[in-house]
């Protein structure tokens, strides 16, 4: 089959690599000229890594990133209060879970993409798709056209696919909280993730690498305003000050360190209802289910969706049987994820029911632990 990627995100690189191992002939363009990803760590369960071994990249994250078992929960003292275990799902030799930079992962999708054989446009997208019985012609910014069996929209929570073939889809919604993020050394003590958890705020840590780790801090925020990075470093430096615990502060001395690169993003969320696809046109990952990090596991159902749209077509002839057979496989373990996420973040917002908190978490991660 000749397939377009429209997006050359996690999920359009991670279906760029599963379908030209499957002999696909792929094109994938992506806007951005220089294909560059944002952003500061990024948390990975042990179903993310699951997905990861299964597209191939296991080792090479291994070998970039940093991965532990387990998440120790702590008051704002520093009081242990838990200690919550993290199956190994993506092999009894690999540790539960996991982190490393955004920047990180692309790099090594990016590389893995061009190694599969797909043809990589950069500083492109679509103008238009039209189709007919027998395909999809598309017309690209760059004044060509071409012709595909199938087009699979990846192009993010903003996605111009899905605002040309759904007119009437759900628009994202900015859901009451923004999450702080730095890069800080690794302290030594920080082997796995950590979470310290107070009335109304979380701060986590989590090591991106053998030197380095992500200090990430939910904080509830009304509207979603504007914040000039000018002000990061004291604005993240206040929040900290409300967590007594040793570590904690060492932190805080860091963030405002020249070196700290920090990153504040509100949090937004899309779930479309299905269908997810007009004919030959497919939207995978966050055009179509973009969650809070809630349950940390966006990416990972975006690299599912990759996976799995690669086995469905695999297994038919026909391109709406086997788009039909993927959305069949997709729909209730996305909507969990996306619909669990936003109540955890309801709840941390309202300072609801701590039990049904606890209760919530861990039935989506048992969901999360399935076989996909």
């Amino acid at each position: 089959m000749k397939t377009l990627i429209i997006g050359g995100g996690f999920s359009g690189m991670s279906a760029a690599i599963a379908l030209s191992r499957d002999n696909h002939d792929v094109d994938l363009v992506e806007l951005d000229p220089g294909w560059r990803s944002y952003g500061a760590g990024i948390s990975l369960g042990g179903a993310t890594l699951r997905a990861l071994r299964d597209l191939g990249v296991l080792d090479e994250f291994l070998r970039q990133g940093y991965a532990g078992d387990g998440v120790t929960v702590h008051l704002p003292t520093g009081q242990v209060l838990a200690s919550i275990p993290t199956p190994r799902l993506a092999g009894p030799d690999v540790p539960g879970g996991g982190a490393f930079m955004r920047p990180v992962l692309a790099r090594i999708l990016a590389d893995a993409t061009r190694a599969s054989g797909a043809n990589v446009r950069l500083g492109c997208s679509f103008k238009s798709i039209s189709q007919d019985a027998e395909g999809a012609e598309v017309a690209f910014s760059d004044g060509t056209r071409d012709r595909y069996d199938l087009v699979i929209g990846a192009d993010g929570l903003y996605s111009q696919v899905r605002q040309a073939l759904f007119a009437d889809a759900p628009k994202p919604r900015y859901m009451g909280q923004a999450v702080w993020r730095a890069v800080l050394p690794r302290a030594a003590e920080v082997t796995h993730a950590m979470m310290w958890v107070g009335p109304k705020l979380r701060v986590g840590v989590n090591p991106v690498s053998r030197e380095e780790m992500y200090l990430f801090v939910t904080e509830d925020r009304a509207a979603n305003e504007h914040v000039d990075p000018a002000r990061f470093p004291r604005l993240l430096s206040d929040l900290l000050a409300a967590f007594p615990a040793p570590l904690v502060q060492q932190m805080r001395e860091q963030v405002g360190r020249p070196d700290a690169r920090i990153v504040y993003r509100p949090l937004e969320g899309v779930l479309m209802p299905r269908p997810w696809h007009v004919g030959r046109v497919l939207l995978i990952g966050d055009a179509v289910h973009a969650t809070t990090p809630h349950l940390a596991a966006g990416a990972c159902i975006g690299i599912e969706d990759a996976l799995v749209v690669a086995e469905e077509l695999g297994r038919s002839n026909d391109v709406r049987s086997a788009l039909d057979a993927f959305e069949a496989r997709r729909w209730e373990r996305c909507r969990m994820v996306v619909e669990n996420s936003a109540r955890l973040c309801d709840i941390e917002i309202t300072g609801g029911d701590k039990q049904e908190h606890s209760d919530l978490m861990r039935a989506s991660l048992m969901a999360l632990a399935q076989p996909i």
